[in-house]
């Protein structure tokens, strides 16, 4: 389904900034947006928010054919150290 709104110069404004901050482009984040039917409040600034955030996404123990976490990062980090640079 195609969906055209009409918004505010303004609201397309905070709209793209926050996507931008997440790295999303405006239509992506804005079906973000309507698929949750919430706008964060403010992007984690710590560890801890980070945690907090991630935990009340329901992403903690989303993964549970990762069982050693800290293998799981180091393999990660061994692929990305190999992986040719563009």
């Amino acid at each position: 389904m195609t969906l055209k709104l009409e918004i505010s110069r303004e609201l397309e404004k905070e709209l793209s900034t926050e996507a931008s901050k997440l790295g999303l482009p405006l239509p992506d984040y804005a079906l973000r947006v309507l698929v949750t039917r919430q706008v964060p409040a403010a992007m984690p600034k710590t560890g801890k928010d980070l945690a907090t955030y991630w935990q009340d996404e329901g992403l903690v123990g989303s993964r549970p054919e990762i069982t050693d976490s800290v293998e799981h990062a180091r393999s990660l980090r061994r692929n990305a150290e190999k992986r040719a640079r563009a």
